[in-house]
């Protein structure tokens, strides 16, 4: 079987895998299996849009920028009478798919990474992600607020402040991604900084909601949230370094094929995901850490036939007994085969979760003038704070960092409305906070691209 049909048949399964257990538990006991059919035509509708929002990267954007205005787009019809693509947002499995895009999303970012390279800038990545969050905090809570939202309890601009301080890392590392350069310093000061960022940014959503329900909070209770955020992160790295390629050669006892290589990167995903959610992190950082971990050589009991042909081929030029020079060959096979492997899967599911993103922007929200007034201030706090935490970096590109941590997307949005469903967060002030978040995440995309580009002319012109 080709590898182009192997790969087929893995996107296929894992579709079906997922659609119908999700319809038997919509239907209660006795009950008739609901209609999916509007949802797989939903589906079909979503990836046709992303592929054709393609087209911008004609005009030298990423295709996430893309995939978000055709979102905005599908999601605002509803001007022009056309209700259609409502339900579609609301839909709940085409919303878990989305979920599932952004972490196969972190996960490739993983893979891709490089640990080492992360570890020489993880103090940089460390001052990058404590002023990106300490600035936009302060300037929501004591500067923003209070100045453009006068009147309000202070426990709101609390939580005004906390939200500044998120980083959706998904928006600038598909961005990376997109462009091939996940590999340069700056990608990875910027995926270290945003893991950080999810930790320190987990502790003030915990304060500040325990401010807001009870009054205080005791030093132990923060010490307890950042204690499981650090064990999560340096045990998933450590575990999993010790545990992967035991894992893997057990595996390959069974079967040494495609699907038992795909089925042992898939797992770690998923498994150290969950794990993530339940320490209180976001799932993408589990994603992400379990891409970070698995090296090449976890798969290198996983011998495909054009792997063994490339070994014998350097058995025979080189000297039998040298297994640097086998293990070079096998390594580069086996990282990029799993990363092929995984591709189709993040082709089907990732622009599912842009869409979606884009479909929940109310354009609405920008026609009352006095809330988009407030809302551009807000914005501008937003970009200022994560840009002059760039500026903290050495021997890299500042501007590239510090735009790299701007995009607020999803995680923003997160903070927001545990702010509202605590009754903190008045209408007015939500919807701010939702056109900041709009902004943030469909003017970033571009800006990096226009600032990679120039770095690229910059490297070639000192050449």
């Amino acid at each position: 079987m080709s590898m182009v049909k192997l790969h087929s048949v893995a996107m296929i399964s894992a579709c079906l895998l997922l659609f119908y257990p999700i319809s038997v538990f919509a239907a209660g006991p006795g009950e008739a299996m609901p209609d999916i059919s509007f949802t797989l035509l939903g589906i079909a509708v979503i990836l046709i849009a992303a592929k054709i929002s393609n087209l911008i990267e004609r005009f030298g954007q990423p295709p996430i920028v893309g995939e978000l205005l055709v979102g905005v787009l599908l999601g605002n019809l509803s001007f022009f009478g056309l209700h259609v693509f409502e339900d579609i947002r609301s839909d709940n499995i085409i919303n878990f798919l989305g979920e599932l895009g952004v972490i196969i999303l972190l996960f490739q970012v993983g893979l891709e990474s490089n640990i080492e390279k992360i570890r020489k800038v993880c103090l940089q990545s460390f001052v990058v992600a404590f002023l990106g969050v300490i600035i936009p905090f302060v300037l929501g809570t004591y500067v923003v607020g209070p100045w453009l939202l006068p009147d309000l309890s202070f426990n709101t601009y609390l939580f005004l402040g906390a939200t500044l301080t998120a980083t959706s890392v998904g928006i600038t590392a598909r961005v990376f991604k997109d462009l091939n350069k996940i590999h340069i310093p700056e990608a990875q000061i910027v995926l270290g900084a945003a893991v950080i960022d999810d930790v320190i940014g987990l502790i003030i959503l915990a304060v500040v909601s325990t401010i807001a329900t009870v009054g205080g909070v005791g030093l132990g209770l923060i010490s307890w949230i950042a204690a499981k955020a650090i064990l999560f992160l340096l045990g998933s790295i450590i575990l999993g370094q010790v545990l992967a390629p035991k894992i893997g050669k057990l595996l390959s006892k069974i079967n040494t094929g495609v699907g038992m290589k795909f089925t042992l990167a898939i797992s770690f995903c998923l498994v150290f995901a969950f794990l993530a959610q339940k320490v209180g992190l976001t799932p993408i950082v589990g994603a992400f850490s379990a891409g970070l971990i698995l090296d090449p050589v976890h798969f290198s009991y996983f011998k495909d036939p054009k792997i063994v042909r490339d070994i014998k081929e350097a058995i025979n030029d080189y000297d039998h007994d040298s297994k640097e020079k086998i293990l070079s060959v096998i390594a580069p096979h086996a990282k990029r085969h799993i990363e092929d492997l995984i591709a189709p899967i993040g082709l089907f599911l990732i622009p599912i979760f842009f869409v979606i993103t884009g479909m929940n922007v109310k354009l609405e929200t920008m026609f009352n003038l006095p809330i988009l007034l407030v809302a551009l201030g807000l914005t501008a706090a937003a970009f200022v704070g994560k840009i002059v935490s760039g500026l903290a970096v050495r021997k890299a590109n500042k501007f590239l960092v510090g735009f790299g941590m701007v995009p607020r997307g999803e995680v923003g949005l997160i903070f927001a409305m545990t702010g509202k469903a605590l009754n903190i967060i008045p209408d007015e002030v939500f919807s701010t906070i939702v056109i900041m978040v709009i902004l943030t995440t469909l003017l970033t995309p571009p800006i990096l691209t226009s600032l990679l580009k120039k770095q690229d002319k910059l490297e070639l012109k000192n050449k």
